[in-house]
């Protein structure tokens, strides 16, 4: 852990010499003060690594602080410290810069792991922005992205602007908008990317199986668990944590989670000791969190805590030429692995491409383009046409609309599957079960526990079909 000089602005003298001992007793070096005025004093006489800054101070409110840092000698990490009725206040203080919160009474574990962390972050934040405007942004890739729309550009400054803030990140978008890329860049760019970046599908595992996947177990803690398990938590020790399908997490679970979040530490299922972990949190769903939180499926608590720093990925619809910029790199990735060579794409096919309102988004696109690459004949691709005769259509349709929480306008042609649900003549076991699949989807708005549930089986099981029929 790196020493720090640390600013520790409180003015309960109890609280500041408990947290400046243990700093001490770790090797860090305080100061410290009582008022805004005496801390606004010694930003600007002295240089700090960290500042440890209570919101409630006799003469104003410690936000304000924030104000006077552009006049700072150096550029601090700044750790708020709150009580519980503080918290909305505190991630208010993180969307204007803070690197992270404690939420008092403030564990030693936990104190020292923040402020350590926060002692590492220096000022890569600022130089990345000016390095990807002299470098980065003149190509048209991005840690896994392709586009140079003005939405995807905002996107990246805010990936590169926070990569290296401890702050919870919570991607939204449409289903195969590049929810788990984001999480990736973030991981990539920041510090972390040499520990261990842990993705975990909130949607596709067992709700009884969650918790053991998410903060591990002990042997004998259950049936089955015949060895111990360290768990997503713990493995992404040091790196990001992603936590996929937020919103699909049992409301008992949550709290767990949000326990984890405002400690730091972990226990184990079966075991009565507690672990901390230093995980940076990157979440995702492609529903309306808000309405999730209104219809009491997600906690309220849960959700301001974890939507720090918000991203909202565009459509694919809404990135403009850079459809062409993706369509135009997977085609050449795809036709390498599948052994065929490709010239380009017909006049059609470029119309096709901008007037598409690609409901499935990149996944959709991706599928079109490996269809007619397989299918076509020559060199030259035509598309027009392809994701109309998909049968994984409703699939992506279904998807791409639940974050809105509202039942896909059936085509024309699922209604006539619908009308011959019955008749399965001519049909394999295979595609009658995923007729079934889909049919289940397209009803509960592409909710995949919901549809799981309907039809009997665990939402694992769909999902490993979707990926299967790479719907």
């Amino acid at each position: 852990m790196p020493k720090a000089k640390v600013l520790i602005v409180e003015d309960s003298a109890s609280l500041a010499l408990g947290y400046a001992a243990q700093l001490e007793d770790a090797g860090h070096e305080v100061s410290l003060c009582e008022t805004l005025a005496a801390a606004r004093r010694s930003i600007t006489t002295e240089t700090f690594d960290v500042i440890l800054l209570d919101l409630q101070l006799p003469d104003g409110d410690g936000l304000s602080l924030f104000d006077s840092l552009h006049e700072a000698k150096s550029e601090p990490a700044v750790v708020v410290v709150t009580a519980d009725g503080s918290l909305n206040r505190a991630i208010a203080a993180m969307r204007v810069g803070a690197y992270d919160f404690l939420v008092k009474p403030v564990s030693g574990a936990r104190l020292l792991n923040t402020v350590g962390s926060a002692a590492e972050q220096g000022n890569r934040s600022d130089n990345a922005v000016e390095t990807s405007e002299k470098s980065g942004n003149e190509t048209d890739s991005f840690h896994g992205f392709i586009g140079k729309s003005p939405a995807m550009k905002a996107v990246f400054q805010t990936i590169e602007s926070v990569a290296d803030s401890k702050a919870t990140v919570f991607i939204t978008g449409e289903s195969g908008t590049g929810k788990e890329v984001t999480a990736e860049a973030i991981h990539s760019a920041s510090k972390r990317s040499k520990a261990p970046f842990v993705a975990i599908n909130c949607g596709a595992i067992p709700e009884n199986l969650l918790e053991s996947e998410l903060f591990g177990h002990v042997k004998g803690a259950f049936t089955g668990a015949i060895e111990n398990r360290i768990g997503a938590a713990k493995a992404a020790d040091g790196g990001t944590l992603f936590l996929d399908e937020i919103c699909e997490m049992d409301l008992k679970l949550q709290v767990k989670l949000l326990r984890f979040l405002q400690t730091g530490m972990i226990q184990r299922v079966g075991s009565s000791a507690a672990e901390p972990v230093n995980v940076r949190i990157v979440c995702a769903t492609n529903r309306d969190p808000e309405r999730e939180v209104a219809e009491g499926r997600f906690r309220e608590d849960l959700f301001y805590r974890l939507n720090v720093i918000p991203i909202c990925l565009p459509a694919l619809r809404d990135r403009g030429d850079d459809i062409s910029l993706i369509a135009n790199s997977l085609a050449k990735r795809i036709a390498s692995e599948e052994g065929r060579s490709i010239s380009g794409f017909s006049k059609a096919s470029e119309v096709f491409l901008q007037q598409h309102d690609w409901p499935g988004n990149v996944r959709e696109l991706q599928n079109a383009l490996r269809r007619a690459i397989i299918t076509g004949k020559g060199t030259v691709l035509e598309l027009s046409g392809q994701t109309s005769s998909a049968v994984s259509n409703a699939t992506m349709r279904a998807s791409s609309v639940s974050n809105l929480g509202v039942p896909p306008e059936p085509s024309h042609a699922e209604s006539q599957r619908s009308a011959m649900t019955a008749d399965f003549s001519g049909l394999t076991l295979e595609q009658v079960e995923r007729l079934a699949i889909e049919q289940a989807i397209a009803r509960t708005a592409g909710n995949i526990v919901q549809a799981a549930r309907g039809l009997g089986v665990s939402p694992s099981t769909i999902y490993r079909k979707l990926e299967r029929w790479g719907a």
